[in-house]
């Protein structure tokens, strides 16, 4: 917990994550990652500077056939003394068959996290992203979408009033893993049928092997995205019809 709440704080501090007198909605989707979020985040609650409050949010899809134990996440902000609040959303997955049901679960989720977040007086959304997550989303869209880019730790929404925020950002996933196993975090009582139909599997394994190449491999990957040297790369190009 030492070493986590430390990277957490440093995350908080290098990226001005926090600020006094926040209102901070934390997406509590129920895996390990969500639910250390939730522990870290009101551990460091309890710190004189910044003041800040919680609320845990848990959003379930009514038409996608996965189940989370709502009585154990409820009990488990608690303990940690943060408020808990549950919602209900659907989606038609019919209604643009260009998008994944994957992509339309994730935006509608969002969507009913913004509208908690607004219901409850919020000013920020936390999501359980980690370093490993914002790796593979970098490489996705390097491979996938030719664009240098990942989830940000701090990113101000242009269309709404809104700060989403990623204070796992410096923690890899191998730690949050064994404090879910020492701690003994409950499971989802049924996984997301949907969630094999990803790349960031197959990403992952990549990102495994580049770390077998060089066991630094992950923190080369992530200063690299403050070290881009623009005069050694291609010039944009305008692309023309």
């Amino acid at each position: 917990m030492k070493s986590l709440l430390s990277k957490l704080n440093k995350a908080i501090k290098d990226y001005a994550l926090i600020d006094d007198g926040d209102k901070i909605l934390i997406g509590l989707s129920g895996g390990k990652d969500s639910l250390a979020l939730v522990e870290l985040l009101g551990e460091r609650a309890k710190v004189f500077a910044p003041r800040f409050s919680l609320v845990a949010a848990h959003i379930s899809v009514e038409n996608i056939p996965y189940q989370s134990d709502l009585i154990y996440l409820s009990d488990f902000a608690e303990a940690h003394g943060v408020p808990f609040v549950h919602q209900v959303t659907s989606f038609d997955a019919t209604g643009d068959t260009r998008k994944s049901p994957c992509f339309l679960c994730s935006w509608n989720r969002r969507k009913a996290l913004f509208e908690l977040a607004k219901t409850h007086g919020c000013n920020k959304i936390a999501l359980g992203h980690h370093q490993d997550d914002m790796l593979e989303t970098l490489l996705m869209n390097q491979i996938f979408q030719g664009s240098y880019g990942t989830m940000p730790p701090k990113l101000q929404m242009d269309k709404f009033e809104m700060t989403i925020i990623r204070p796992l950002a410096l923690i890899r996933e191998s730690a949050l893993a064994e404090l879910a196993e020492e701690r003994g975090y409950h499971k989802q009582l049924k996984n997301c049928p949907f969630e094999k139909e990803s790349h960031r599997p197959q990403v992952r394994q990549i990102l495994e092997q580049m770390e077998q190449l060089n066991p630094h491999a992950a923190s080369s990957l992530w200063n690299a995205m403050s070290h881009v040297q623009p005069t050694y790369l291609p010039p944009q190009v305008e692309s023309r019809k």
